[in-house]
């Protein structure tokens, strides 16, 4: 028996296969091969197709199906993880109506400050954990004030996840943390938010049926299945988004425990039982994959948009024909410290632990005569692991004291220059795990159809291949601070 994880990411879909008796992954393949490209009409915008998705979604499962690793008509549920905040919005006949406004995209940040106005700090933040910011909800404000046309249209809105859902069964669902994560959520009287919805002037019909997030939100279409080779009626079990499904794939579901993922964006995530909240909203609040109306365990989360995005801008610029591997040993030749260069990796869109402020990436110091290229990409690194750092002293402002924080041995943390950087720069242990976000789908599915008994027992494998500790904090300490010193400066 299989489980199929689906993860849709900003880059590229991956999908796995997993063995629901060993909980291991028997096959794993990615696609494109290229990065997916983000499509930025304007400055500040950032949009993807969703029907590109789709037709990623098929030929990753037709590659994984290709490998011969297992047989697909023994996969019995399907899990998706998703890129958060994206606004997926279809007509009555299920048609996309206009490009997915994605997660990095800036353009509602002036409508989200206008909804925390109107609705109010205090009630804002004690009833969503949030401003309305820049979130999906803002998103949906926007096309209905700039394009009235489209928003007419429009019989049901989605995120990235429900989408690849949708097109998998032909149902719509939501659940309440995809709620939360839209900014749709009222914490306090545990409802859609009437506060949010007729500020904005929002009918409620535009919201999908509500499930618990593990439970079946559809099953396989026989059409679907045929072209997928796979059996039609199996149910779409777990649907999350990326972060509480990195947090889940590393066994994150207790309160204290805290889990860190360094892709596209970065993003330390840790999981709560208070209904927390932070005054700026630097820092942002939703509802984990384990949150019910009785066990209230939420996942704060610190996002920073221009981590991995700023790793392939350098790749891209300086050394175009060079692999990610042979730039991580490039750079570990360089010392710490990067003879004096800081990198400011800001240039990602509106950083919300920045107040939403757009700063733009930033080069600091380069000397024509001393730097080199491995400078430069250690510097990316090291600029990287300083905005983690910048971000883990808001989240210890708000309470959370992480002892020990979990990775995947993936992206960014394939690096051993960046992965030892952070854990100096932050005074933290990291233990690795060989986990990928598609990998937590599949256990997640096998959670929402009843395959494991709990969430507990999907996990019953798991344990860390490498633990990290401090070793060179006190030199990072103040090459920390001097890059802190920038930073506040341009703030």
């Amino acid at each position: 028996m299989y489980l199929l994880g689906i993860d849709i990411g900003t880059s590229s879909i991956k999908v796995a296969a997993v063995d629901a008796g060993t909980r291991k992954c028997v096959a794993t393949v990615q696609y494109p091969d290229e990065e997916t490209e983000i499509k930025a009409v304007k400055n500040g915008w950032a949009e993807q197709s969703p029907a590109e998705w789709w037709k990623n979604v098929q030929q990753a499962i037709l590659r994984l199906n290709a490998t011969g690793a297992f047989n697909p008509k023994e996969i019995k549920a399907i899990g998706i993880a998703y890129q958060m905040h994206g606004l997926v919005v279809v007509d009555q006949a299920q048609n996309v109506l206009r490009d997915s406004i994605i997660w990095c995209d800036s353009r509602a940040v002036e409508l989200g400050d206008g909804a925390f106005e109107a609705i109010g700090h205090d009630k804002s933040l004690s009833h969503l954990l949030n401003s309305p910011g820049n979130f999906t909800a803002s998103k949906l404000a926007w096309v209905k004030e700039n394009e009235p046309d489209v928003y007419r249209q429009i019989d049901k809105i989605m995120l990235p996840g429900d989408y690849i859902a949708m097109k998998l069964t032909g149902d719509i669902t939501t659940s309440i943390p995809a709620l939360s994560e839209g900014i749709f959520w009222d914490f306090k009287n545990d409802e859609i938010s009437s506060d949010l919805m007729e500020y904005y002037g929002f009918d409620e019909k535009l919201i999908p049926e509500i499930k618990p997030l593990f439970s079946a939100h559809g099953t396989l279409s026989e059409e679907v299945a045929g072209l997928l080779g796979l059996t039609a009626g199996i149910p779409v079990s777990y649907k999350s988004g990326d972060q509480p499904n990195n947090a889940l794939s590393l066994n994150v579901f207790k309160p204290g425990e805290v889990a860190a993922t360094a892709g596209t964006s970065g993003v330390i995530y840790g999981v709560s039982d208070e209904l927390t909240y932070d005054q700026q909203s630097r820092v942002n609040t939703f509802a984990h994959v384990t949150y019910t109306k009785e066990k209230k365990h939420t996942g704060v989360l610190l996002c920073i948009n221009g981590t991995g995005s700023m790793y392939r801008w350098a790749k891209h610029n300086f050394a175009p024909d060079t692999n990610y591997p042979a730039l991580n040993k490039l750079a570990a030749t360089a010392p710490i410290g990067s003879k004096g260069l800081k990198v400011l990796p800001f240039g990602n869109g509106a950083e919300r632990m920045l107040n939403n402020k757009f700063t733009g990436g930033q080069l600091i110091g380069i000397d024509l005569n001393l730097h080199q290229q491995a400078d430069i990409f250690r510097a990316v690194q090291e600029g990287i692991a300083f905005s983690f750092r910048y971000g883990l002293d808001i989240l210890r402002e708000n309470g959370m004291q992480p002892k020990v924080i979990r990775a995947g041995r993936a992206n960014l943390f394939l690096s051993d220059v960046f992965a030892q950087t952070f854990v100096d720069v932050t005074g933290i242990p990291v233990e690795l795990y060989e986990n990928d976000g598609s990998v937590g789908a599949a256990l997640g599915a096998g959670i929402g159809a009843g395959i494991f008994k709990n969430a507990e027992d999907a996990f019953t494998q798991h344990q860390a291949i490498k633990t990290l500790n401090p070793q060179n904090s006190e030199q990072y300490e103040p090459i920390y601070q001097e890059w802190k010193e920038i930073l506040i400066k341009l703030l």
